[in-house]
């Protein structure tokens, strides 16, 4: 189960540096304070923001990307729901070329379990004595995202690069 990460296309090889990858909400939200001290979440828009980064042999090939528009982000940072139903409304869409998978706990150990996925949701088959379940994925993501900073070292031969990228 090797996928590589790709942006706009072009995946990241392993020669340009095993990439380093963070993701974290950049949605709208805030909670409010009644005049009681009761809070309340009020949100406008959930989204995703992250950052890619990696040092290599090589440059990772993203110059030609038209960073004006939004590009395609397959990304290996895996998603991932528990619960001990079987259903899971995955809150991001998978790849396309790396189908959803899935653990079942049985005692101490969690043992690979089938799934299906179809629109967005994740049926898990029962596995006996299993009291939790795991759906694991990777997302695709609509991005912008910025040339990436680059530099480079004669003394290592290495390539270092980074992209900031949020959910379009």
């Amino acid at each position: 189960m090797s996928v590589p990460l790709m942006l706009g296309g072009i995946p990241i090889v392993l020669h340009a540096g095993a990439p380093e990858l963070s993701e974290q909400d950049a949605g709208a939200s805030t909670v409010l304070r009644m005049s009681d001290g009761a809070g309340y979440k009020m949100t406008r828009y959930q989204k995703m923001a992250g950052s890619i980064s990696g040092q290599g042999w090589m440059p990772p090939g993203l110059d030609g990307l038209d960073y004006a528009e939004p590009l395609e982000l397959r990304s290996t940072q895996v998603s991932t729901m528990q619960s001990t139903g079987l259903v899971f409304n995955l809150v991001s869409t998978p790849r396309p070329d790396q189908a959803p998978w899935a653990f079942a706990l049985v005692g101490d150990e969690w043992l690979a379990a089938e799934v299906a996925t179809v629109a967005g949701v994740a049926t898990v088959t029962a596995v006996a004595g299993a009291t939790q379940y795991q759906v694991w994925w990777f997302p695709v993501y609509s991005v912008f995202a910025t040339r990436p900073p680059k530099s480079q070292s004669s003394s290592t031969a290495t390539h270092s690069w980074s992209i900031a990228w949020e959910e379009a």
